[in-house]
């Protein structure tokens, strides 16, 4: 299973692939960072990732909701603030 961060599916366009173990207690992240392939690793000593079940085989995922995956939290708690444009300058 993978998510993909920026919607693309283009890996020299900022797509980020991340994979888990079997037991969820492991994930991989993969990505391309202008000069070479990147790859972060972490594995969880207590608990595991929260991830979904009978997903879509993408995902896409916010800045916010990645950084909760990677911290081991729930990111399908995250959701974005709706931000107004400024009407008015000055």
């Amino acid at each position: 299973m993978a998510l993909v961060r920026d919607g693309g599916a283009d890996t020299f366009r900022g797509a980020l692939y991340v994979f888990h173990s079997k037991g969820a207690d492991r994930i991989k992240a993969v990505w391309w960072d202008g000069s070479g392939i990147c790859l972060f690793a972490k594995t969880l000593e207590a608990t595991t990732f929260c991830w979904p079940r009978n997903a879509p085989t993408r995902v896409r995922l916010n800045h916010a909701q990645l950084l909760t995956l990677i911290d081991g939290l729930d990111w399908t708690k995250v959701r974005p603030v709706a931000v107004k444009r400024p009407e008015s300058v000055g």
